[in-house]
Order: C-alpha cells, then structure tokens, then sequence
C-alpha cells in the first residue's frame, strides 16, 4: 500500500483527545518567590493526583503545582485512555519479580483503580470514563496458550478472567487474524486529556495553586529542613516536593538512568457506521488489545472512531526527547497498514489523527519510587504506559514517604527496591535495539532466545 492509501494523507499531527477538546485558559506563570508545604513538579496524572491526595488529607495545606508546559501536555493527554487495575504491567511481570507480593499487588490495584472510579463520580469528573472490560487477542497458537494460563493465573491471583477459545471468538470479532483471547472484566477506559482537565479543576477547587509554563531549573537542598526550586522568573520554598516528571529530564542525578524516554504512537479512524462496526463483530464498548511483545492497543472513542497504536516502541540514541519525535511516518503508516490487515472490512476507512508521545520505562517495566535529600524529596516515575491509573498510586505512595509513613504500601518490596539502572550509552542504545529484535523473534517463533533468556536472569527480562 501507498502512503495515499493507507488514508493518513489527512490526518492531524496532534493527539485527537486534545484537538477535540474545549481546553482552559492557561494558569499564570510563577513570577517571584512563594512558599508551600507540598510542592509538585509536574502537571500530568501524576502531580494532579498527588494534589488532590494531598488537599483530601489536609485542607489546609499549601500545594502548587509547576508544570513546563500546560496541564496534560505529555503523555498524560496522549494515551490511549485505558484504565488498567495493574500496578507491575501486568500480572506476569509482578508474578516474575514480587511472587511472595503478588496477591497484594493485585488488591491494591483493583482497589485504587475502583477509588478512581470513586472519585471520578464524587467530584462529577466528565471524562467518559467506565469500566467496560478489556479482551486481549491471541494472533498465534503460543500467544493462545499463553492467554489460557494468563486467564487462569489471574483468576487464581484475585483478578477474574475468562479465556476465548476460537470456537468462541465470533461473539467477540470478525477478524481471522486471531484465534483465541481473554476478558478481563476489571479493566476501565476513559477519555486521558478530560480526565486530567476534570482533575484540573478539582485541584483548584480543593485551592492548589498551579503555574503552568513554569520549568523547574534545579533543586536547592542545602537548607536542611527545605527545598527551594527555581523557575526562569521565581522559585518555590517547600518543606516537602514531589517529583512527578516522570519521562522528561529528570531533576535528581540519581535518576538519570533510571528511565529511559520511548515514543510510542497511535492514529485514529473517521467515524464508523453502526454497519462498520457490525461488520467487524464489535458491538460493545470494551478496550481491545493483542498478546504479542510488540501489540497492538485499541477502543473506540465516544464519537465513534477506532484509536489504533502501539506496536512499535521507539528508542533514540542519547535518550533524546524532542518534540519532532512524536511525529513517525513510517510507524503510521506501519499502524495504518496492520489496521486494515486485522480488519480488511474497513479497508477504506481514512484517519484524521495521528501522534505520538513520550513512555518512561524503567528496567523492571512498572513504577519505582523513593526519596532524596533526607526525605525531603520522593519521586515515582517508570509506569512504562500504564500510568493512567497507576500514578494514583504513585502519588500516594510519595505522600506516605514524605510523611514517614509506614504503611502498607510503603513496606511492598516493590517500593523498598529500587529499579535497576540502565546502562550508559553506547551500551543502552544497543541493548535496546537488540530487545527490541529478539522480542519480534520471540513474537514469530514463540521462543524466547538467549538474549531474552539473558535478560530475563538479571532480572530485566519483559513479556508483555
């Protein structure tokens, strides 16, 4: 196919949750110096829902938020929207690297993702958000047996899940791509820039002070008993700081080589008929998703449009995080190409959107956190795409290490242990790349080679 073909030619460059979107007024720029007793820096999920955790525990208490840029900028208002309960990427990865936890884990996550439920409908968030369920498709016979002893790991592990035999597969799609899945009933989407707007608007309801365009240079620690954080025009003086950056440069040296910035793209369809969708066996509203290490991920939109993204997940040399990274031709069009192979029925559906979007993967593929500067400082950053629901959890864990906590949460290993570093480069870049080859491989033979193998003994081994 064509580029003209692949029906891109005229499609939109920015991400179709904001350009659809009514967005506010920006907060003001911090001009001077002011006090706090929170300081967050970052204006994604992350610092939102650190905020509001915060203010829901003390009224009282000064918060600000300094964001670089606006609200839901980075990858907070670029997501595809999915709502996933799991706070270690999946529950293999947890089972893999906190076995003795994992029960744990998956309470902890059903429970969070049902308080942002809660949440979401006490403070009357419009964000389209419901918990319509996922089903994951298997595209070979080894991701199908795969699917069958997820579905029965995770029913044993607290989080019911159904396998789909092919037999079954018509009640679910159409496509002869596939030939098997599995539901999960416990699995949420949402539309990811109104939910950070409808967040937005209770943090400066509950009185946090936000400041957007309004970069942080660097940390002052050498008071004892503050941080004070300096922006181009002013500087914040706070007994306690959140870092809520998550992909972007990281303000702690420590941290420098605990993520690494990988873009990951999406596009989004025209509007489909009832027909078009009928044709294609998706009646219902649940977010779909195949097996494979490079998968797909994919929902409708409330005006009835399909997000397709994923598959390829893109490093550069050095970490680089420019912003015209985020535009790919080749993947979109690789996307667009796949779309129509899984669903041949909608072969001359055109796409009006098109982006991508920085992801903050750490080695161990879910959320690390921790402190700085006695205790002064915490961080959580690594959600590696499946932050939407997580960096509640997050935020909540960083509250618990400023205050000295200790607590549930906090005594997890998952939060005690830190995440391995990545390598320097030129190391990194190679390492990724070489990844990156052998999970294709494993996704055409089914076996995990030795590069794989290796990883997976250093504990950086990943199956998505």
């Amino acid at each position: 196919m064509t580029t003209t073909s692949l029906g891109l030619e005229q499609a939109s460059p920015t991400p179709y949750w904001i350009d659809t979107a009514e967005s506010p007024a920006l907060q003001p720029r911090l001009s001077g110096q002011i006090e706090a007793d929170l300081l967050i820096v970052g204006g994604g999920y992350t610092g939102l829902w650190t905020a509001i955790l915060a203010k829901e525990e003390n009224p009282a208490s000064r918060v600000v938020i300094l964001e670089a840029e606006s609200l839901g900028h980075a990858a907070s208002g670029r997501n595809g929207g999915f709502c996933s309960p799991s706070l270690t990427h999946g529950l293999s990865n947890g089972l893999e690297r906190w076995p003795k936890e994992i029960d744990t884990l998956v309470r902890l996550g059903l429970e969070n993702l049902r308080e942002i439920e809660e949440t979401i409908t006490r403070y009357n968030i419009d964000a389209d958000f419901r918990l319509a369920g996922k089903v994951a498709f298997a595209r070979t016979a080894w991701e199908a047996d795969g699917l069958a002893h997820a579905s029965q790991a995770s029913t044993a592990h607290g989080d019911p899940a159904t396998f789909i035999p092919q037999s079954e597969l018509g009640a679910w799609t159409t496509s002869t791509a596939y030939v098997a899945g599995m539901h999960t009933a416990n699995y949420g989407l949402v539309d990811p820039y109104k939910l950070v707007l409808g967040l937005r608007r209770v943090c400066l309801e509950l009185g946090v002070q936000i400041y957007e365009g309004s970069a942080v240079t660097r940390l002052d620690t050498k008071n004892p008993t503050s941080v004070t954080a300096h922006t181009a025009l002013g500087a914040v003086l706070a007994p306690r700081v959140a870092l809520a950056t998550n992909a972007y440069v990281p303000l702690l040296r420590r941290l420098s080589l605990v993520t690494i910035p990988v873009y990951d793209y999406a596009i989004v369809t025209e509007p489909l008929t009832d027909e078009q969708f009928a044709s294609i066996g998706w009646s219902d509203d649940y977010g779909l998703t195949d097996a494979g290490n490079q998968f797909h991920y994919y929902r409708k939109t409330e005006d009835g449009r399909i997000l397709w993204g994923g598959y390829d997940a893109i490093y550069h040399f050095g970490s680089d995080r420019s912003e015209d990274k985020t535009q790919r031709p080749e993947t979109f069009d690789k996307l667009a190409a796949q779309f129509y192979e899984t669903y041949p029925q909608l072969a001359g559906v055109a796409f009006t959107h098109k982006w991508g979007g920085i992801v903050d993967s750490s080695t161990r593929f879910c959320v690390t956190t921790g402190t700085a500067a006695g205790g002064r400082i915490a961080y959580a950053l690594g959600f590696t795409g499946l932050g939407v629901t997580a960096t509640r959890f997050g935020g909540q864990v960083m509250l618990d290490l400023l205050a000295g906590r200790s607590t549930e949460r906090t005594r997890l290993s998952m939060v005690r242990r830190r995440a391995l570093p990545f390598p320097p480069e030129p190391v990194r870049y190679i390492g990724v790349q070489l990844t990156r080859w052998a999970m294709a491989k494993q996704d055409e033979t089914g076996r995990r080679n030795l590069w794989l193998r290796l990883m997976d003994a250093l504990g950086l081994g990943f199956d998505s």
